[in-house]
């Protein structure tokens, strides 16, 4: 443990940040799990409405530098590409 005053604030500091990341992270990843069920269930307005909550979480969560913008723009990326296959697989049949 710090002895130092000013080790001590800096590691309070630290455990507040990192239970407000912890926070942020929990928040993007269950948006994302939101958005997977929808596609999962076959349901593509919920599909969309989803995808669309779960990329403000996560340009939010970039933002404030809990993720790196290129990660961000991997998992936006990914799940465009989940839900846009689910309604181009239902527009066909």
């Amino acid at each position: 443990m710090a002895n130092h005053k000013d080790a001590l604030k800096r590691a309070r500091q630290n455990d507040k940040r990192r239970a407000r990341n912890r926070h942020y992270r929990t928040r993007m990843r269950n948006r994302i799990k939101a958005v997977r069920a929808a596609v999962e269930s076959g349901n593509v307005e919920t599909a969309q409405a989803e995808l669309r909550e779960a990329m403000s979480v996560i340009h939010r969560v970039a933002s404030k530098g809990v993720i790196h913008k290129n990660q961000a723009a991997r998992r936006i990326s990914r799940l465009n590409k989940l839900v846009k296959n689910l309604a181009l697989g239902q527009a066909e049949a």
